[in-house]
């Protein structure tokens, strides 16, 4: 990061400021006002610079402090020597101001306008009344300033500019062009949020954080961990900004530093209303109606990182103790006033309550902040609480990916519990927490089944009936997962733990074997069940199997609305369910075609799943993150992706095993080893038939159709009248137009695939088309889809497959011919390109010397050149 910082999210404003600039006949200009640090002068700097560029005659002038008390004091860095009589002076600096314009004009920029002299602020105004300069003033909203600067706006000789805060995406350009990369969704939010827009505060934010370690770049995404420390340069600023703090307006700022906003009727148990009021007199506090409520919060988030960095130990443990009592006094009325007591209480002076601990930890799960739900729940746990608060501590180790802590809690469970419900409980968490966290899924199966076995309350055992659905939908058995499911959802009452997760089973079974007309049914009301702590998170896990099933069967529009919904409901959580929201973005993504968005938004999933892994995500991340990134045709990092995935395989996911066969032959198609891409698409759809994976097996039939396998129509025919949705009757119908080599029923198909979403599949047989015509000699035809194939590659934004990538370079050879020529000018020897494609080295050498007679050429070099690799 250089001394000079982008100007991010103020287009609108410099281009109205270059508009007043360039206008004919000069004269006019803008007042920009907003608070301190809100990027006034760095916009009046660029709209300097460009006025300069354009020619214009140009001059810098600062107000300060200082030099307010000279006249003319902030123009003497410009201006020459003056002499003593007011009048006079104002004449000779505004023609010397402005010596030297041109036909251009000239432009006086004055920075904090609000600070000028009384016969600097004159000169202003009469500059702006004479139209003799364009003028742009910037001034500081709530500080008072000279009457004749206010005049300029007042008067409307300037129009004035609200610079406002950069909003949150606004926020998250800037810290991209600072940063040189992508930023984690929370980063931005949490720096927005701590910053309230402000570029100054954002940037002494973020070199404070980036040195001091906490703010990272971790494969390719910036990550922001742990809790800001404000560099000395920061804590100068705000404290700037709030002024001198004194009692009885100091105490005010610090109870609201540690408890966050409060009701005034809380407030009022804690401090005098005088001392309120003086708070809100002097621009600390704001005081705003909730209802029938007034609720008092801090006018900046960062004066409570200030002044909790400047309380001592001691303080603020007994001011922590104060505002939980008057809570607790006034009934905790508000929703989560418990919650905010228990986690007041964990670092103050008062005697720990554990079952206001242990309600809280409940709460806090539910809410999905499983951090604090631990601490909670093990303070609870040290005070004298049992069963229900260490279950609280297992449940949320293992939904962060603590498995081995997990589960030397859920041993000293197993002890504890008492009843066979409880024993269920913790059979089936320990179950879950091997199978899925541990990626231990021999050892999962075998202590559910035991648990099933060992335990004779039919009742109780409907969590395991449940979770056996779970794994054996993972597991790629989804007849048994629907007759696992069938067990507790046919029960007369079911628990609302166990119906949860039985519809989460049956949801993954039934995309999986192409019945995705059932899953919105299923999930919706699997949902409403989702609002306990034992289910919050597992939210985000049945999503993940309903936006698979909506892929799959090619209902796109529905699986962006489960993308979409789960960015709303994790907007406001932290940790795992943000990680989530990210990894499902980017399937969805994937699934559109929409490849750079796809990458994005799996590399931040894939940064922050690194670091803590609840149960295979890192996994999931590299297998769509390998097809999106080979698809794009960057085969280096594809092939990066695809080991990485190999070596993070989680074993309990079988029903992903078509899709790993299906990333190895997007890469091997990337790197044009076509032949073994269609081959790799076929062993998937082998594998998905071998298990009743039927949507699975629509998928990688009609992976196999877009790299050019003629040989698939009739089951996927079969299969058209079998499995729900879209995809798989435009897939039998691409594959058929294929076989046919039926350039008219290929351009069809390809607007089919457009209108569903699927846009490489559109640009894959609209690429095929154009192929097809030009085998029949079908005039412009091939013109036509070829520049449609490239559309959409552009929409798919840069999608690079074998086809689209033969569209843009038709050459008069055949396909097996352009696949070894394509891999002879990648570099590859004819040893190894026997070897890639399972073929002699002497058939090899006889595709190169017909390729090569074909085409005109005698290096391997020139074959990279004519298909475009170099």
């Amino acid at each position: 990061m250089g001394d000079r910082w982008p100007l991010v999210g103020r287009l609108s404003e410099l281009q109205a400021i270059d508009a007043v600039v360039r206008q004919a006949g000069g004269g006019r200009g803008v007042v920009l006002a907003g608070a301190a640090g809100v990027g006034k002068t760095r916009l009046a700097r660029a709209a300097l610079a460009n006025a300069r560029r354009d020619g214009v005659l140009t001059r810098w002038v600062a107000g300060s402090e200082s030099a307010r008390t000279v006249p003319l004091g902030a123009f003497a860095s410009v201006l020459p020597s003056v002499g003593s009589d007011p009048f006079r002076a104002l004449g000779q600096a505004s023609g010397a101001l402005l010596a030297g314009a041109g036909q251009q004009g000239a432009l006086v920029v004055v920075d904090d306008a609000h600070l000028l002299d009384e016969l600097s602020a004159t000169l202003v105004h009469q500059l702006a009344v004479g139209a003799a300069a364009t003028v742009v003033l910037t001034v500081r909203t709530g500080e008072p300033a000279p009457d004749a600067v206010t005049a300029v706006w007042k008067d409307a000789y300037l129009d004035r500019l609200e610079v406002a805060p950069l909003t949150r995406a606004e926020t998250g350009m800037f810290l991209e062009a600072v940063l040189g990369g992508p930023v984690e969704m929370v980063a931005a939010t949490r720096m927005w949020r701590l910053s309230r827009g402000n570029a100054l505060y954002l940037r002494e934010l973020v070199v404070g954080e980036r040195d001091a370690g906490r703010l990272t770049d971790l494969g390719g995404v910036w990550r922001w961990s742990g809790q800001p420390a404000l560099s000395p340069k920061l804590v100068e600023l705000v404290e700037s900004r709030m002024g001198t703090v004194l009692d009885p307006a100091r105490e005010v700022v610090d109870l609201l530093a540690f408890a966050g906003p409060l009701g005034v009727d809380v407030l009022g148990r804690l401090v005098d209303n005088s001392a309120l009021e003086s708070a809100e007199t002097a621009g600390l506090v704001e005081v705003e109606a909730d209802g029938q409520r007034l609720t008092t919060g801090l006018a900046h988030p960062l004066y409570g990182e200030v002044r909790r960095a400047a309380t001592g130990v001691l303080r603020a443990r007994g001011l922590r103790g104060r505002i939980a009592t008057a809570l607790l006094d006034t009934g905790a009325r508000r929703a989560d006033d418990e919650l905010r007591c228990a986690a007041l209480m964990l670092d103050s002076d008062l005697t720990l309550d554990p079952d206001l601990l242990s309600r809280a930890a409940g709460r806090s799960a539910q809410l999905l902040d499983l951090p604090l739900a631990v601490r909670l729940a093990l303070a609870a746990v040290a005070a004298g609480a049992g069963f229900a608060a260490r279950a609280i501590v297992a449940q949320s180790l293992t939904m962060q990916g603590w498995g081995a802590e997990a589960e030397a809690e859920l041993r000293v469970l197993a002890e504890l519990a008492d009843t066979d419900v409880e024993r269920a409980w913790v059979a089936a968490m320990r179950a879950g927490n091997m199978f899925l966290t541990l990626n231990d899924p021999a050892t999962g199966d075998r202590l559910l089944t035991e648990a099933l076995t060992a335990i004779p309350n039919v009742g109780a055992r409907e969590i395991l009936w449940a979770l056996r659905s779970v794994f054996d939908s993972h597991l790629a058995r989804p007849a048994d997962a629907r007759r696992a499911a069938t067990v507790v959802l046919d029960a007369p009452c079911p628990q609302p733990i166990s119906e949860f997760a039985a519809r989460w089973g049956l949801t993954g079974a039934l995309g999986l074997t192409g019945h995705a007309d059932e899953v919105e049914a299923v999930a919706s009301r699997a949902y409403l069940l989702a609002n306990t702590f034992d289910t919050a998170v597992l939210r985000f896990n049945l999503a993940e199997f309903e936006l698979l099933a909506y892929r799959l069967a090619g209902y796109l529009a529905q699986a962006d609305a489960v993308a979409a919904r789960c960015r709303d409901e994790a907007a406001e959580m932290p940790g795992v369910p943000l990680l989530f929201a990210a990894a499902l973005t980017g399937h969805a993504e994937l699934a559109r075609g929409h490849l750079r968005d796809a990458v994005r938004w799996l590399r931040e999933a894939l940064a922050g799943f690194t670091v803590v892994d609840p149960a295979g995500r890192v996994f999931d991340c590299l297998l769509w993150l390998t097809q999106a990134l080979a698809t794009a045709g960057d085969t280096d990092a594809a092939r990066r992706a695809l080991a990485d995935m190999e070596a993070n395989r989680h074993h309990g996911f079988v029903y992903r095993e078509p899709e790993v066969l299906l990333a190895r032959a997007t890469v091997a198609a990337a790197q044009g080893a076509l032949s073994k891409a269609v081959a790799l698409a076929r062993e998937a759809a082998g594998t998905a038939r071998a298990a009743g994976l039927a949507a699975y097996e629509v998928q990688a039939l009609q992976t196999a159709v877009r790299f050019g396998d003629h040989g698939t129509a009739a089951r996927l025919a079969e299969l058209a009248v079998l499995v729900d949705g879209p995809r798989a009757r435009t897939a039998a119908a691409h594959a058929a137009a294929l076989a046919e080599r039926d350039g008219l029923a290929l351009h069809a198909v390809s607007l089919e695939w457009e209108r569903m979403g699927d846009l490489i599949a559109a640009a894959d047989a609209a690429a095929q088309a154009a192929a097809a015509h030009d085998r029949w000699n079908h005039a412009a035809r091939p013109r036509t889809d070829a520049g449609r194939a490239h559309r959409l590659a552009e929409a798919c934004q840069g999608a690079r497959t074998p086809a689209i990538r033969a569209a843009a370079r038709p050459l008069p050879i055949t396909a097996r011919e352009r696949e070894i020529v394509g891999l002879a000018g990648g570099g590859l020897s004819n040893r190894d390109i026997a070897e890639r494609l399972g073929v002699s080295v002497r058939t090899v050498e006889g595709h190169l010397y017909r390729a090569a007679a074909k085409l005109g050429v005698t290096r391997r070099a020139d074959f990279a050149e004519l298909l475009g690799n170099v």
